[in-house]
């Protein structure tokens, strides 16, 4: 024995995708017949009657729809993280270049360094001398 499905349940993509937009419009004028106040996708799937599964799964538009008026769209959020990359790698370019130039300035430390020491190694020695005087003192 078959049952026969009802036309409330079983409604064609383009009814169901109708159904949700109206759902969508309601809560965003604040209409809605089930007394949703916020826009969220669970919010929309309550009006239209219908699970948050079936909006993702089959009316991806309808779902970025609702990202769009709850401001995190999936497009604004990769704009959003393009431009946070972008200058992340503006600051590792900057850091990249400090190093160079504190390496460089490391090096000529170290090379001065070296000569002070050989200087400092030539005085002492002039000191053990026994022919050197001292007329400091």
């Amino acid at each position: 024995m078959k049952t026969e499905k009802t036309s409330a349940n079983y409604k064609s993509a383009e009814d169901r995708e109708k159904d949700l937009k109206l759902a969508l419009l309601r809560i965003q004028k604040g209409r809605a017949h089930s007394g949703e106040k916020k826009v969220t996708i669970a919010a929309v799937a309550r009006e239209a009657g219908v699970s948050t599964a079936l909006i993702h799964n089959h009316y991806p538009q309808i779902a970025e729809a609702i990202r769009d008026v709850q401001g995190r769209s999936s497009r604004a959020i990769s704009h959003a993280k393009h431009q946070e990359l972008v200058a992340e790698r503006k600051k590792n370019a900057n850091y990249r270049l400090e190093i160079e130039q504190l390496r460089a300035k490391i090096a000529r430390l170290a090379s001065i360094n070296e000569v002070l020491l050989n200087e400092n190694t030539v005085l002492k020695s002039q000191l053990k001398d026994i022919k050197v005087v001292n007329i400091g003192k």
